[in-house]
């Protein structure tokens, strides 16, 4: 197993994406915190699914974009196994508007999740991962939109862009602690935040025809880079 005796913590990991990489992670060894912010219920069923295939885990309420709840995340993280091995900064939201009419509160709302969120998960492991002394791991799940515009989702690109410059800067300054960290980019995968696209075959078909393999991304897929980003072996991958 690639993740044995580690410990991890993936924020938004009761769904979609984060699901995958912490289900992932139990299977690889680690014992995995999951993160959700608003459905007990799905938080509680990934801990059962890495329970029922030998790993341990347990469930966190917390609000990335709220400095409290990720420092609670990472203190009953560290209070249940001890230390704090893999950050996985996977938490985001979206909402498609026209640039000229989207409200301030909406630019706020997904800045303060996507970049706000990312840059106090990213702070709060390293405080800890320092204060071990032992190293760790910093993986963001990010998007090609932090590459490519993306008209009608401004606010989701600026900060996925954000998340790109965090990355690359504080990968040079925690690389002396022995931190890696690094972003996983995904294109468009079978996510509920892409569900919509089933009830328009033609923008699937549009999708579809940009993409070299042909198909939608699964969320296993970024799953495998995580752990991949999570194990030994990537101990010389960093920014």
């Amino acid at each position: 197993m690639q993740l044995e005796n580690k410990v991890a913590a993936v924020t938004g990991s009761s769904l979609g994406i984060g699901r995958a990489i912490a289900l992932a992670f139990g299977r690889e060894g680690a014992s995995v915190a999951i993160n959700y912010r608003s459905h007990p219920e799905e938080g509680q069923e990934a801990v059962q699914e890495i329970e029922k295939s030998g790993g341990k885990a347990i469930s966190v309420q917390a609000d990335v974009s709220e400095p409290e709840g990720v420092r609670n995340l990472i203190r009953q993280t560290v209070k249940e196994f001890g230390r704090l091995d893999v950050m996985v900064n996977n938490a985001g939201i979206e909402q498609k508007i026209p640039f000229l009419e989207t409200p301030l509160e909406v630019w706020e709302k997904v800045i303060s999740v996507n970049l706000t969120g990312v840059w106090l998960g990213c702070q709060e492991a390293a405080s800890q991962m320092v204060s071990q002394g032992d190293g760790g791991r910093i993986i963001n799940v990010s998007s090609v939109h932090e590459d490519l515009p993306m008209p009608t989702n401004s606010p989701y690109c600026a900060a996925k862009g954000g998340v790109r410059m965090l990355m690359r800067t504080i990968a040079v300054e925690l690389a002396p602690h022995g931190i890696t960290v690094n972003n996983i980019a995904p294109g468009a995968i079978e996510t509920p935040i892409n569900r919509n696209l089933d009830e328009h075959p033609e923008q699937r078909q549009k999708l579809l025809s940009e993409i070299p393999l042909g198909r939608i991304g699964r969320p296993e897929d970024v799953a495998s880079m995580a752990v991949y980003l999570a194990s030994d072996a990537s101990s010389y991958s960093t920014g």
